[in-house]
């Protein structure tokens, strides 16, 4: 069975192996700080479905099918309310304007991305654990508010990255006015907002990414053109150009170092 799982797996798209290996680590985290923190024997975990028995059984039926559920969609949630898809995005841009097709590997992009996410997203998760996951495993507050003090230092960051007319847009084509305080603002109009500035801005930083690889291009193809070698392929000649351009600038570092801050103005 173990096999036939990592071959599912394997068969997946990067974005989804991406948010399947998000939420295993988190998984594991909290399951190796439960144990942790419980006695032997203290903090097993067992389902007996012979007590799923009558009338009443509907219930707790209903909560292991929407706990499931939750796991499920939860490696998608946990990448839209983050930085992954703007990382991924203009990292997939600097692949595509160096024209060195699969180089790096899509793993590579991924998991860089996805350590990247865990930088930018550190305060938050501290604030999480500070505030909610702590608190609420010793037993000082109650799921609701764990939940509610969970998703304040999201909101926050997701309100921060996301524009007013994204918002604006969503509450316009759901025919409500827009709330007096920010907080107010409810997640379901909030992420979809925050996803569609992300990819903006991701597009924006693509373009800048592209313009000085495009000039390498022309000048090249122009070249060529003047010299009558109509039939090498330009990009051929340009990749070399371009490979040392980005080296000799430094481009990770640059390139990195501007995502990271983009996040923290």
């Amino acid at each position: 069975m173990g096999v036939a799982c990592i071959k599912k797996i394997n068969k997946m798209p990067s974005i989804k192996k991406a948010g399947y290996a998000v939420f295993m680590l988190s998984a594991f985290a909290y399951a190796g700080q439960l144990w942790a923190n419980t006695p032997d024997g203290a903090g097993a975990l067992s389902i007996n479905f012979n007590d799923f028995t009558g009338e009443s059984s509907l219930v707790p039926a209903l909560k292991i099918v929407v706990v499931l559920t939750i796991l499920s969609v939860a490696p998608a949630i946990l990448l839209m309310m983050t930085s992954f898809t703007r990382i991924l995005i203009v990292l997939g841009f600097i692949r595509l304007a160096l024209g060195t097709q699969s180089m790096p590997p899509n793993q590579v992009v991924v998991g860089l991305a996805m350590f990247l996410t865990f930088f930018t997203m550190q305060p938050v998760w501290e604030n999480i654990d500070k505030n909610a996951l702590t608190p609420y495993m010793s037993h000082t507050i109650e799921h609701e508010e764990a939940i509610k003090n969970a998703l304040k230092p999201v909101q926050g960051f997701m309100l921060k990255q996301t524009r007013d007319n994204d918002l604006k847009i969503f509450y316009e084509m759901n025919q409500t006015p827009p709330p007096d305080r920010p907080d107010d603002i409810p997640i379901t109009t909030l992420i979809p907002a925050f996803m569609l500035s992300e990819l903006k801005t991701a597009f924006e930083i693509g373009f800048l990414i592209y313009v000085p690889f495009l000039v390498v291009d022309m000048v090249i193809s122009s070249i060529l053109m003047a010299m009558g070698m109509m039939m090498l392929p330009p990009t051929v000649v340009s990749l070399p150009f371009k490979l040392v351009l980005f080296i000799l600038v430094d481009g990770w570092n640059l390139l990195i170092e501007s995502l990271v801050k983009s996040f923290q103005v």
